[in-house]
């Protein structure tokens, strides 16, 4: 059974507004690498449109960017792409599922079929996996930043305190860093 992985941009009080992070080469290398290294990628409708209303015109040339977000692009373009979602059922975007039926059995099913791991990447739907027990690692990159605003990471809440086992840091030339943090036993 493969990892779900958590990935996020995040501010130092917590904001993951995708506006707060940034988007250079390093950054973008940072998560192409990450998404190489998965066999798919998780999120819930929100985030699925966001994504879907900006990349693939990207993907195709229709939007100038540097390489290294046209490499991410390109490649998010080829992944399995999986979608939580309760009022959409048509994903139109290549190479996109929708995760029927109960959450818990849905997502340990796509873990189950995804031996490289699934990557997560959206803040809402984490609550609700890590609530079920399901998110095993957690890759941050942390932004030298203090937002002000949210949303933010878990602003729902979480029923206990998660402990977690630094597995690596590393920080970057931006000043962000990366964190990798696993589920701790």
């Amino acid at each position: 059974m493969g990892h779900l992985t958590f990935c996020l941009n995040v501010t130092l009080d917590g904001c993951v507004d995708h506006q707060e992070g940034i988007a250079d080469d390093e950054t973008h290398g940072f998560f192409t690498r990450l998404m190489d290294e998965h066999g798919a990628m998780l999120w819930g409708r929100v985030t699925y449109e966001m994504m879907e209303s900006y990349w693939p015109a990207v993907a195709r040339g229709d939007v100038e960017a540097p390489p290294a977000i046209r490499e991410w692009a390109v490649k998010l373009e080829a992944k399995p792409k999986y979608v939580v979602s309760s009022t959409r059922k048509d994903f139109a975007w290549t190479n996109s599922h929708h995760v029927e039926g109960d959450l818990r059995a849905g997502v340990l099913k796509l873990k189950d079929a995804t031996p490289e791991g699934v990557l997560l990447g959206s803040g809402k739907l984490a609550t609700e996996l890590d609530r079920l027990g399901l998110i095993d690692e957690y890759r941050f990159l942390i932004q030298p930043r203090i937002a002000g605003h949210g949303p933010t990471l878990y602003a729902d809440g979480l029923p206990g305190t998660r402990k977690l086992e630094l597995v690596s840091s590393k920080p970057l030339r931006c000043g962000a860093v990366a964190v990798h943090y696993r589920r701790a036993n």
